[in-house]
Parts: structure tokens; sequence; C-alpha cells
């Protein structure tokens, strides 16, 4: 079995596009592979965070893995600052790193650009870090959007470096990119994707919304004034975003879907998309509310630590003594 490794950061609350996006393809995996899914909590705190809403993000987090569809039988599911080697060696892959090709990350770039003169060191050693939670478990594959291709490629690279300096310890770990697929974007704003950090609430579907909720948000969703229904994402992306999640959820075709609302306004398919989404969601609620208010999903979290801290250890020691920080 190939080896999966996943992380996410705790800093918000998945919308539905990460679940269409990500989540069900981790699903997935666990038939096949064996997977590592972690709560990076250590990479949010790159910029500031409040302490309580970290700790509430990061059950919360697990909470939603779970309700999703991962079997703790079959996936290890921890939390990143409960296996103390990531930081180890993540400061070991630090020392092999050099300032130029972390300053070349884009994400770094992007982001320090935000931070006027007082660019906190955190944001630029970020990589060395994510390298380090990728190769602590031999990773064979690593699946992530196109914005963190950069990351893993450095990662390669790295585990290249350490390889050829000191020994042969680290496997080196193959990009996965999205399928051809659904790609959910903004309710208000279709020409960027639905994101957890998008301040306009309305352009987001979050997985725990009330039908209420989900109903406004669908109701409000930016169309066009042309009133026929057909997926056309040039010129009418706002209609062909709700087609495409229409589709995801429902595993019918956009043609299907097309002739299913042939002569009907767009009221009657956002009312019932509303639906639709309400029906997928409220399993994956259910699950959550019981799972975040009991001892169950703690007491997951601690065997995943477990597990997860026995195959990292035994790592960063293979790694210690091929440098020579171990005494024998």
């Amino acid at each position: 079995m190939a080896i999966v490794f996943s992380g996410i950061q705790p800093s918000g609350m998945l919308t539905l596009g990460n679940y269409v996006g990500a989540i069900r393809q981790f699903v997935s995996y666990q038939e096949k592979h064996q997977c590592y899914f972690c709560i990076v909590n250590q990479h949010a705190i790159t910029v500031p965070q409040n302490s309580e809403e970290l700790r509430k993000n990061s059950r919360s987090l697990a909470a939603i893995y779970l309700a999703a569809g991962l079997d703790p039988e079959k996936v290890v599911l921890f939390i990143q600052s409960e296996v103390p080697a990531h930081v180890q060696l993540g400061w070991i892959l630090q020392t092999l790193s050099y300032v130029g090709e972390l300053e070349r990350m884009t994400q770094y770039k992007d982001k320090s650009r935000s931070q006027g003169s007082s660019i906190p060191a955190g944001l630029l050693t970020y990589p060395p870090l994510m390298a380090a939670d990728i190769l602590l478990y031999h990773t064979d594959i690593v699946p992530v959007g196109i914005d963190q291709k950069q990351h893993i490629e450095l990662t390669r690279d790295l585990a290249e470096r350490f390889n050829n300096r000191y020994a042969p310890v680290f496997t080196i770990p193959e990009i996965q990119l999205p399928k051809v697929g659904a790609k959910i974007l903004s309710l208000q704003d279709p020409s960027k994707k639905m994101s957890k950090s998008d301040p306009n609430r309305l352009g987001t579907i979050s997985l725990l919304d009330p039908p209420k909720e989900i109903e406004k948000k669908i109701k409000r969703a930016t169309t066009d004034s042309d009133t026929r229904i057909y997926y056309d994402p040039v010129n009418k992306p706002g209609i062909s975003n709700l087609l495409t999640i229409y589709s995801a959820l429902t595993h019918k075709t956009i043609d299907e879907i097309e002739k299913e609302y042939q002569g009907k306004g767009y009221g009657h398919l956002k009312v019932d998309l509303a639906d639709i989404i309400v029906q997928a969601l409220s399993p994956l609620q259910e699950k959550y509310y019981h799972l975040i208010e009991s001892s169950t999903l703690d007491n997951i979290l601690d065997r995943g630590a477990e597990k997860a801290n026995q195959v990292a250890t035994k790592t960063l020691s293979a790694v210690e003594h091929a440098i020579g920080l171990s005494r024998k």
C-alpha cells in the first residue's frame, strides 16, 4: 500500500468546496492506501491566533474529517503539535534550506506583502516544516492543490539533498494534483474559488451551515440577466457554478441537469439545489455534533498521535543518527 499524507490548517470552518474538492477524495484514499491526516496547528501560528479558537478549531476540523467518512481504524488522524518530531525535523530541514529558495516561494511573497516590514520568520521557514510533516512518514503520495505544488517540489529537493549528503533515509514523495473535475467557486464572485477565508460569508457555504442559511446563500447567489439554464463558464459563470455544485453532489452530468431544467427559471434551480446541499450535508452535520460533544473524538486523536509518534520518532532517530546528532 502506498502511503498518503495530507495536512490542513485549523484556521476556519471548511466549505462545500473543500468537501467536494478534497475531503471526499480523502475518504476514497483510505480504501487503497495507508493514510496520515494531520491537523497542522503549528503551521497556523505563522500568523497570530486566538488560543481558545485554535484549540476549538483543531478539534472541530478533526470531527469534520471523521463525520465526512474517515475511518479511524483505517487512517491515522492526529494533531501536529502532539507529535514533537515534526518541529524537530523541521529545524533540521531548515539547516538544509537556502534563504534564496525560501524567499522564492510564491506563498511567502504573497503573504509577506500584507505584513509590511514586520514579516514573521515563520512565514519564511514554513516550507521546511511542511517538508518534515511529509517526510516523517515515508510518504509516497501528497495530494495537494496547484497552490502547494511549489512547496512539495521543495520537499523533494530537501529529501534528495539530505539523502545525498548523509544517508538514504527519506522516501521522495510524488505530487498528486487534483484530477480534472468539480471546482467550486464563490457564490458571490464566481471568478474565484470558494474559500473559508472569504470575508463575504454569502459567497461561502460552510459544512455546518444550517438549512435556512444554505437556502439564503443559494437564493442570493450571483446569476445573470439571461433566464436560460445552461453551462457556459465564460458568459454565465454564476449559473455554471451552481450547475457544477448540483452535478458534484448528485453525480448527474451537466447535460442531464440542463435537460431537466429546460424551460424552467433560475428560481426552480436554486430551490432544488439548496435542498440537495442540505440533504448532502445533514448526515455529516449530525455525526459532527455527536462527535464534538463526546470523548470519542479525543480518544481517536490520542490513538492517532500515539501511532504517528511511533513512526515519526523512528524516522527522526534515523535522521539524527545519519547527521551525527545521536551519541551512538
